[in-house]
Order: C-alpha cells, then sequence, then structure tokens
C-alpha cells in the first residue's frame, strides 16, 4: 500500500475513534436525563479495493482502507418495551380501580367526620325507643328527627358518588385529548426521524427517545401495538384498532349523552353517520366504541389494561338506582360507582317503602280492585276511604307518609261508584322516575316535619297502638334482604349496610393487592429495562478509555507514516 494510503487509513481510526468518544460523552452527558437511551457506535472494516484481478492467480490482490462507523444505534430492548408498556397499562387499570374503591370507602365510612353508620343505629334506636312508648311525642319528634338526618346524610353520600361520577367524565375527556395530543406529536416525530435518517448516515436517536417516551405515556392510558417501519417511522394500534398509521392519526371522538353528560370514546372511521341539515356529519357510534366494556375483565386476555378503561368502567354510563338491580343487574355490577349507587339506593327503598307501608297499613290502605264514578276499574291497588278525622292521617285526610316523593305525591283523591272519596296510592313506576322512592327523589314528609306530634300513635277511641310500633321495629329486624341477585345471603337493615360496606372493603383489599403487585412487576420490568437502556457511568468511562486508547494508537500510527514520508523525501531531495 503506498504511503499516502496508510495515512488514509490512519486518519480512519482517529475519526471513528473521535465519534466513538463524542457518542461516550453524549451517554454521560445524560446519564441522569428520563428517558434517555444509551447509545453505542457500531463499527466495521471498510471495504477491501480490490488492486488487481490475476485470472492465474490464487487471490485478487486487495487492501483494506480502514475503519468506519456504521451507525450510532440506541440499545434497546423491543420485546422489554412492549412488556413493559404492557403492564405499565395494566398497572394504571387497577391504580384507578383501587383509587375509585378508596373514596367510595370514604363516602360509606367517613362523611364530615360523621359515619353513616351513625346514622342507621340512631334511626334504630329511635325505632326502639317508640316501641318502649308510642303515645310519647318526644318520642315521636326524635323518630321524625333522626328519619330526617337518615336522609339527609344519604342523599349526601349518594350526591358525592355522582360528583365522583362527574369528575371521573372529566377526567375521560382529558385523557381522551391527551391521547390524540399523544398521536398527533407522534406523527411529527415520525416525519422528523424520517428526515433525519432518509440519508442512511445518520440516527435520529434523540427523536426516537422523545417518541418511546410518548409511547411510555400513551401505554399507560391504553392498551397499544407498535410496529416500526423500514424507515424509522412507528404505526399505532389501540385495542386492535388503527391509531397511527402511514401519515394519518386517526383521533379518538367522545359522544357526549344528553341526559348524563357522560363522555363515551369512539372511532369516527368504524361509525356510520348521515349528513345533518348543517352539512356536518352525525355519527352513530354503535358498534364503534373504542372499549367493549361487556368483555370479561382478565389478565389472560388482556382486557384489564389502560387507565382510561378503568375510569369507564368506574364511572358507568348512568346514575344508578335501586331499578337497576330488579330490572339488570349486569348493567351495573361491573361498574365500581354504579354498583354501590344502586345496592346503597336499595337499602334506602326498601327502608322508606317498608315504613311507609306499616303506616300505611295502620291508617286503613287496603289492597284490592276499586270501581271509578265513571266505570273504570283500578285492578289490583292500594286505597283507603277519605277520612280527614282518620287515625294515622294527615290534615287533607290522606295517609301519613314518613318517606315522601320530592316530584310527586303519594297518594292521589278519586270518587268512587259509591259516591265516595278515596285515597288511591301512586304505585311506583321504572318508566316514570317522578314515581320512585330513590336518593334522587326522597324526603321527609314536609307536614310531618313541621307536626311530628300528628304522628300520633294514639288511635281514635283512646288506646295506644303498640302494633303497629311492634311492626315497625320488626322491620329492621327481619332477615329478608340482600344486596344483589348473586349475594344469596339475606339481612337485617342494619346487616345490609355492614355487608356492604364489607363488600366495598374486600374489594378495595383485593384490588389494592393486585395494584401493589403490579407495581412491583413494572419496577421490576423497568429494572431490566434500564440494564439495558441505561447510562452506566463505569461502563461509560471505560468506554472513554478504550476509545482514547485507540485514538492514540492511530495517531500514533499517523506520526510514524509521517515521519517515513518526511525520511523519504529528504532522502531522495524531493
Amino acid at each position: 500500500m503506498p504511503l499516502m494510503g496508510s495515512l488514509y487509513v490512519g486518519s480512519s481510526g482517529l475519526q471513528t475513534s473521535q465519534n466513538a468518544l463524542n457518542t461516550t460523552a453524549h451517554n454521560l452527558s445524560n446519564v441522569e436525563t428520563v428517558g434517555y437511551t444509551r447509545q453505542q457506535v457500531q463499527q466495521s472494516a471498510k471495504s477491501y479495493n480490490t488492486l488487481s484481478i490475476n485470472p492465474e492467480g490464487v487471490a485478487n490482490q486487495q487492501i483494506g482502507l480502514g475503519v468506519t462507523y456504521s451507525r450510532v444505534k440506541q440499545v434497546r430492548d423491543i420485546f422489554l418495551d412492549t412488556t413493559y408498556r404492557k403492564e405499565s397499562g395494566r398497572c394504571s387499570f387497577y391504580q384507578t380501580t383501587t383509587e375509585t374503591m378508596e373514596e367510595a370507602e370514604s363516602l360509606l365510612g367517613e362523611l364530615n367526620g360523621e359515619a353513616f353508620q351513625t346514622n342507621m343505629n340512631d334511626l334504630w334506636t329511635a325505632v326502639q325507643e317508640l316501641v318502649k312508648d308510642p303515645s310519647s311525642s318526644i318520642v315521636q319528634g326524635l323518630l321524625v328527627q333522626r328519619a330526617g338526618e337518615f336522609v339527609e346524610r344519604a342523599v349526601n353520600i349518594y350526591e358525592g358518588m355522582t360528583f365522583y361520577q362527574n369528575n371521573l367524565n372529566l377526567q375521560i375527556k382529558q385523557t381522551v385529548e391527551k391521547i390524540n395530543e399523544y398521536g398527533k406529536r407522534i406523527l411529527e416525530l415520525n416525519e422528523e426521524i424520517r428526515c433525519v435518517e432518509a440519508g442512511g448516515v445518520e440516527r435520529a436517536n434523540d427523536f426516537r427517545d422523545a417518541r418511546n417516551q410518548i409511547l411510555d405515556e400513551l401505554g399507560s392510558l391504553v392498551n397499544i401495538s407498535v410496529k416500526e417501519g423500514n424507515y424509522g417511522e412507528v404505526s399505532v394500534r389501540i385495542e386492535n384498532v388503527d391509531f397511527i398509521k402511514g401519515e394519518t392519526c386517526y383521533e379518538i371522538a367522545l359522544d357526549q349523552d344528553e341526559t348524563t353528560g357522560f363522555y363515551t370514546p369512539y372511532w369516527p372511521q368504524n361509525a356510520s353517520y348521515v349528513i345533518g341539515e348543517d352539512g356536518g356529519r352525525i355519527y352513530n357510534k354503535t358498534g364503534a366504541e373504542v372499549f367493549n366494556l361487556k368483555r370479561e375483565i382478565s389478565s389472560d386476555k388482556n382486557t384489564d389494561i389502560g387507565g382510561l378503561k378503568a375510569m369507564l368502567l368506574a364511572r358507568g354510563d348512568h346514575q344508578a338506582d335501586y331499578t337497576d338491580i330488579e330490572k339488570d343487574y349486569s348493567s351495573v355490577s361491573e361498574s365500581v360507582i354504579m354498583n354501590i349507587q344502586a345496592e346503597f339506593d336499595q337499602l334506602v327503598h326498601n327502608i322508606a317503602t317498608k315504613v311507609n307501608s306499616i303506616l300505611a297499613e295502620a291508617a286503613g290502605v287496603v289492597q284490592g280492585d276499586l270501581t271509578l264514578a265513571d266505570g273504570t276499574v283500578l285492578s289490583d291497588v292500594s286505597y283507603c276511604e277519605d277520612v280527614t278525622d282518620g287515625y294515622m292521617r294527615k290534615e287533607d285526610g290522606s295517609p301519613i307518609q314518613m318517606f315522601a316523593k320530592v316530584t310527586t305525591e303519594a297518594y292521589s283523591k278519586v270518587t268512587g261508584a259509591d259516591g265516595k272519596e278515596y285515597w288511591v296510592y301512586n304505585e311506583e313506576d321504572f318508566a316514570q322516575q317522578d314515581f320512585l322512592y330513590t336518593l334522587k327523589n326522597i324526603r321527609i314528609d314536609e307536614e310531618l316535619q313541621q307536626k311530628p306530634a300528628s304522628l300520633s300513635f294514639m288511635m281514635k277511641d283512646g288506646s295506644v297502638d303498640v302494633e303497629t310500633a311492634e311492626k315497625l321495629k320488626d322491620a329492621f329486624t327481619e332477615e329478608i334482604y340482600t344486596l344483589n341477585p348473586e349475594v344469596k345471603k339475606t339481612t337485617t337493615f342494619l346487616d345490609y349496610y355492614n355487608d356492604l360496606v364489607s363488600q366495598v372493603a374486600n374489594s378495595g383489599a383485593v384490588y389494592r393487592s393486585i395494584f401493589t403487585n403490579q407495581e412491583d412487576t413494572v419496577e421490576a420490568t423497568e429494572n431490566a429495562r434500564q440494564q439495558i437502556i441505561g447510562v452506566s457511568s463505569d461502563e461509560e468511562l471505560s468506554n472513554m478509555i478504550r476509545f482514547q486508547n485507540a485514538f492514540n494508537a492511530s495517531s500514533r500510527y499517523v506520526n510514524a507514516i509521517s515521519e517515513m514520508l518526511a525520511h523519504l523525501i529528504n532522502t531522495l531531495g524531493v
């Protein structure tokens, strides 16, 4: 090889060692940078230069051209990246669920420094005191007062759960907006990476770091799959639906229910639509929802991944009440908040209707058919004759109710075929919320609150109605109530609430345990990943010495060739 060619070989060593030193320095300077991936110079021998081809020779005459760096690559493990994002998403799922359970525990166990259990016990104590002396106006007033406190606190708890639902709904909207922003940013980084790496010389490693950080964040929110293309760009799928493909980001849209205000994420590209009067598209999201919330939650099926899905499940799709348990319990069973709302509302509904029915029986309400003056027959209704001076009646003659509805009256006055006036009970109708005794529509009767003494247990003949008082006591001790159709154990009112709190506490403990274990899994996966992508100061300092020595060796080689050239020139006198 000519001496000048040898200089070229030496300079290649200098350049390669210098680039390796620069990369090492870059690693060291980013040792504490979050999201930074360790970079590594890949070296390779330059291709041989064939000087001559001799057909009769054993081999061609070739010489080497030194060393070159192929690329500066990131040291990453795709499998660990995929595992981390999946486990991080699963951790976020159980974190959100755990936080929801803790909120429910807080609402049921303690509200403004007072436990709801106290109100239950106070109401039960008032009923017991009534049995001891039903004729006492003080005891009667205490019962009305305790019932009022019971309803007030129950409504506050229900409203607290509703408020939390609305808060989750706002978080869902913000999370979807964040996901879409992540998508737009990934598209931008795809383009920047493509432009940098188009020449096949440079690697856009810092851009790749920024993109990997976003993908990590995205993986904690939803279940994603990532695939890198030939030009450095990535395509992303969410729940097996294209989110980023090519140069397009298929943004997630939000459908807001007109009644509840709740948001449902859906894919516009998968939704059918019609053109509205204003020329805009009106989408039908049915079948285009991002999540199938009816699927069983299972780690084996990877249906427990992503904080967004957990928020949707926790929130549910409406404010539940006792009717959801009786109509279709499966519609609320998968939602943390809706399940508690329904079971808690069922407790209050059972107490209210049971107490009211006992007082109605004392007032003379019977069950049967009633023919009206116009010939209409009311079949199997609860009714009583209008008696203004009757026992257990209000001033207008209607039966006394402890628990009343906010929006409608409990009884309607009608005229019978016999010319007498009757009070007919307005039965609850699932199709009409105004007719239901729910926590959204319940209060203590205003007249009874103003005149508690009207709840007199003194009958018209002057005797004390001990029997009705005993029935009220028995109502609190009957073991005939269940939390939901999936629970076989029957309980009293007091035990019902204890079972409800225990159910929430046990579920919360299970979710906390899963969340804690999942945190450990994420940490272990991240540690394994950091072993590969993280920067080790000791390793990089060792590399710096190694590349420095290589640089010095190449420098000495160049100096030796330079001295040889100088000697040759001086000798020849050129």
